[in-house]
């Protein structure tokens, strides 16, 4: 695929209230002016490795295969080796090697080929030893965009080494499922590490309501579709665009406060509701 120009898909946990994402838009635009920046999201919680993967995870689909993810959710920069991957279905991504690319490349028919960037054609020098994004992975990303192969970015390496990153799968039983707080969105909407399918045998997608539990709080949802469907500050559970549950109020009612102020990774216990 060399000399095809491609998008780059960029997510990272740096926000907008800082000049990070512009100026790694700008070190791609003057590497690769043709190649569009897609920024995917720069709201992954700070130093959340998991969600920043699950965000991208869940975010394939809708991904030109064509386009070169750049993923930096990097809570220790400058002692992670900073990687490039094609995974087996010939997708190209950027990244720490922390585990935030692990799930999309298992996802994409595992990784076939990766290098670590240290091209000295490649990387901004000097480089700054807490901004590796802008001085050595997006430099990398803007190279495969225009056409660099793999290769040119660093030296190979074994594939079985890189970092790998356990995702969290809920327990799931007859009549009740064990799972775990994903993330929280602005609106205090609670996303749950649980999918339509893993309702099978559970039998809770039968159930006219659900009881949600935490350990500090608890609520009765019924199962609905759309927002609008819950009036002011009644609870809800639906299928959200990533495929994934989650539990909402009618506005201006705040599920995550209604739970007992939950965050990501805590407990959380779906029973059919008690009479």
């Amino acid at each position: 695929m060399g000399g095809r120009t491609r998008a780059v898909v960029f997510v990272s946990d740096f926000g907008y209230r800082n000049e990070w994402v512009g100026i790694c838009h700008a070190v791609i635009n003057t590497i690769a002016p043709e190649s569009p920046v897609i920024d995917l999201s720069h709201g992954v919680p700070p130093l959340d490795v998991k969600n920043g993967a699950l965000l991208l995870l869940d975010s394939l689909r809708y991904l030109s295969p064509d386009a070169v993810v750049l993923a930096v959710v990097d809570p220790s920069v400058g002692r992670d080796r900073d990687i490039a991957v094609e995974t087996g279905s010939g997708r190209l991504l950027v990244g720490p090697d922390n585990g935030i690319l692990a799930p999309a490349a298992a996802a994409l028919d595992g990784v076939g080929r990766a290098v670590e960037i240290t091209s000295p054609e490649i990387v901004l020098t000097p480089i700054s030893p807490s901004f590796h994004a802008r001085d050595v992975l997006a430099p990398a990303a803007a190279h495969l965009a225009a056409g660099t192969p793999l290769t040119d970015l660093g030296p190979a390496l074994e594939t079985s080494a890189l970092t790998s990153l356990a995702l969290s799968e809920p327990s799931v039983e007859h009549g009740k499922i064990v799972c775990e707080v994903l993330d929280l969105n602005r609106f205090g909407n609670v996303l749950l590490n649980v999918r339509e399918p893993d309702l099978a045998g559970s039998g809770l997608a039968q159930a006219g309501a659900i009881q949600v539990d935490s350990t500090a709080g608890s609520a009765c949802a019924r199962w609905v579709t759309t927002y609008a469907d819950l009036a002011a500050d009644d609870w809800g559970i639906i299928v959200d665009p990533r495929g994934r549950l989650l539990v909402i109020r009618g506005n201006p009612g705040n599920a995550a406060e209604g739970l007992g102020n939950v965050t990501s990774g805590d407990p959380i216990w779906l029973t059919p509701a008690r009479a």
